[in-house]
């Protein structure tokens, strides 16, 4: 089966250390509930995991093409794992189309079941299983050509027998197809030893509706887990123990999830209220809709007609006294940049939050990247530096939206916060934090006048700076703190309209000299791996987990490597320069061209090797490998040319 199968248990099933399966098929073939379903299960088990939902970019391509295969991908382990795994051991093809589009991804000898029900004329030439695509081309089937003779290949007639036991319980034929995914769970549960009980309870309740979906989702779903136990060509059944975590009490969470209750955290840990002005767009939607079931801790969210009056609502809240916050994607920044601009202007805490998808323009609205690090830095119009913080794994989303909030309120300043679909929509177990341990982040607000003027009278001055350059938060109706705000130019102290150069340069530098002082709070920077280490992987953003498996790997194979990862961007931790500076190689994989890399080029005037994708997934372990392999060895060519 694979190479971590190394016992056998007490009941005689096969224990692998980790498994990687893959569930592929049309958009309406119910492929990302199977995979949830499996990976709940899995993780209430016991079981560290990692999940790669990988939608279509298409709302509803033509059913049984390759555009329209919906795929979800989870990997689980015995042990700590970061990613959802390079290759799937086993692959779930529910037609032709998800065989063609993720057969390549299988590994050599690894585990197929196909649906053979879907593999008829028309749904082979649909998905491209043709020898010409012209009018005299003839189809193809990859079951029978020898194809897939390096794989182990299960043929299951999974919608025949999902009808067959659905028949007696009087649901129509065309209703009962619908189930052949709860079908394909059993059988995978039965094949890797996953309990059935929770998906039964969890489809009692889902459907609790309709009593007759639930009775052949039921039957579908036993019908699949007996297949596998009565059917030899099945073989062994597979067992992944629980993995040894830490204690505590542990959730499967996504990144928008987690990010979501952040800001719900966020709002508690700083006593104010939290208003989410967001207009619905992929992938940052789940964030508004999570949001939405929590007025009880005093959320407001509002759906607006556009980005821009989204970002104005989040605005407007900051200046009531709200935790402001707005979230979109890559385009909706694009238009949200006037009233972002008029943030840093104004010097108001509001949180802006984009989950990356590729681009340009709607690019792939489903398929992660991480290609909005220059319009964070620089796309607004004149001066208007922000700091900006980026997520790294789904469950510590949540600790970066309460970081981000820290810094816009401390600082009193729009923050971005970086995170991207592949985080947003991966999932993988946390452990819920102590809430005693989550940090005090509530200020003030301004209530009483803080300057004398000429005449000894009392007066409010809007602009009159903290120590951290932070100006005062004077909500409207606190008696004699009336203030001007707007996007013209202020004058520092009194906030009156000042043109002046003078006044201008120094409003200036005061904005950008405030973002800096940021950096007075970024934590020491973590290398972790070999102390003698020549080359350094640095990292940001949803890159961490591939970097994670890569180094270790590389290291448990004897090559002498180190990694870091940062999650401020701007500004960059202080001790970064340094850091670099001792490592004769550094890589920097982004899933981007090299924007990062470009930006500590200019900063630092460092060379910095980019390690570059952007094909709408995220990082292989083995391609970061690759890169430090080849770093190692460039290394050693130029030692040995200097010694020669």
């Amino acid at each position: 089966m694979t190479d971590t199968i190394d016992r056998t248990d007490a009941d005689g099933n096969r224990v692998l250390d980790h498994l990687i399966v893959r569930f592929a098929g049309d958009s309406g073939d119910g492929m990302q509930l199977t995979g949830d379903r499996f990976t709940s299960v899995s993780a209430s088990f016991g079981n560290d995991l990692s999940t790669f939902p990988d939608f279509p970019a298409e709302i509803r391509a033509p059913a049984g093409t390759v555009n329209g295969v919906s795929a979800f991908q989870v990997n689980i382990a015995d042990h700590d794992i970061t990613t959802p795994g390079d290759e799937p051991n086993v692959l779930v093809a529910m037609n032709p189309a998800a065989l063609k589009a993720d057969l390549d991804r299988l590994q050599m000898g690894g585990t197929l079941i196909v649906n053979e029900d879907s593999f008829s004329e028309r749904d082979l030439e649909k998905a491209g299983y043709v020898t010409d695509e012209g009018p005299n081309g003839e189809t193809i089937n990859p079951l029978d050509d020898g194809s897939l003779s390096g794989y182990r290949v299960l043929q299951v007639p999974m919608t025949s027998l999902t009808k067959q036991v659905c028949e007696p319980l009087g649901v129509k034929p065309r209703d009962a197809e619908r189930s052949k995914n709860f079908f394909a769970l059993g059988l995978v549960s039965w094949m890797y030893t996953r309990p059935l009980e929770p998906t039964i309870e969890w489809i009692e309740k889902k459907f609790a509706k309709n009593e007759q979906v639930v009775a052949a989702n039921k039957a579908a779903l036993l019908a699949g887990f007996n297949f596998g136990e009565t059917t030899a060509a099945v073989g062994h059944r597979y067992e992944v123990r629980p993995a040894t975590l830490p204690p505590g009490e542990y959730t499967s969470i996504t990144g928008n999830t987690a990010l979501a209750w952040g800001l719900v955290a966020a709002g508690q840990l700083s006593k104010l209220p939290v208003t989410l002005g967001s207009y619905p767009i992929t992938p940052a939607s789940d964030i508004l809709h999570e949001l939405s079931k929590h007025k009880h801790f005093g959320i407001r969210t509002v759906q607006a007609e556009d980005e821009i009056a989204a970002v104005g609502v989040a605005l407007g809240a900051a200046f009531a006294g709200h935790l402001g916050v707005t979230t979109t994607s890559g385009p909706g920044v694009a238009l949200k940049s006037e009233t972002i601009s008029l943030g840093v202007a104004i010097e108001l805490p509001m949180l802006v939050i984009d989950i990356q998808r590729g681009g340009p323009s709607t690019g792939l609205p489903t398929k992660t990247e991480a290609s909005d690090l220059n319009m964070a830095l620089n796309g607004r119009h004149g001066e208007s530096p922000l700091p900006i913080v980026a997520s790294y794994s789904p469950a510590q989303c949540f600790h970066a939206a309460i970081e981000a909030a820290r810094i816009a309120l401390k600082y009193r300043t729009p923050v971005i916060l970086l995170s991207d679909g592949y985080l947003a929509n991966g999932s993988e177990p946390w452990n819920l934090p102590d809430v005693d341990s989550l940090p005090d982040i509530s200020v003030p607000f301004a209530t009483e006048f803080n300057h004398t003027d000429a005449e000894g009278n009392d007066e409010f001055w809007p602009y009159l700076r903290d120590e951290n350059l932070a100006r005062p938060w004077a909500i409207p109706g606190t008696p004699g703190l009336m203030h001007r705000v707007g996007g013209l130019e202020k004058k520092d102290g009194t906030g009156n309209i000042d043109y002046t150069p003078e006044n201008h340069e120094r409003m200036t530098e005061l904005r950008e000299a405030k973002v800096a002082k940021v950096a007075q709070d970024i934590p020491p920077t973590v290398v972790e791996g070999d102390e003698d280490a020549d080359v350094l992987v640095l990292g940001w953003g949803s890159t961490w987990a591939a970097i994670d498996a890569a180094v270790q790997r590389r290291r448990r194979a004897g090559v002498k490597v180190a990694k870091a990862h940062i999650m401020h961007l701007n500004p960059l931790p202080p001790d970064l320069e340094g850091i670099l500076r001792r490592y004769p190689r550094v890589i920097l994989p982004e899933l981007n061209r090299g924007q990062l890399a470009h930006h500590l080029r200019g900063k630092f005037l460092i060379d910095i090797t980019p390690l570059s994708k952007v094909q709408g997934l995220p990082f292989k372990s083995r391609e970061i490998e690759a890169a430090i392999d080849d770093a190692v060895a460039s290394l050693q060519s130029e030692q040995n040319g200097a010694a020669s």
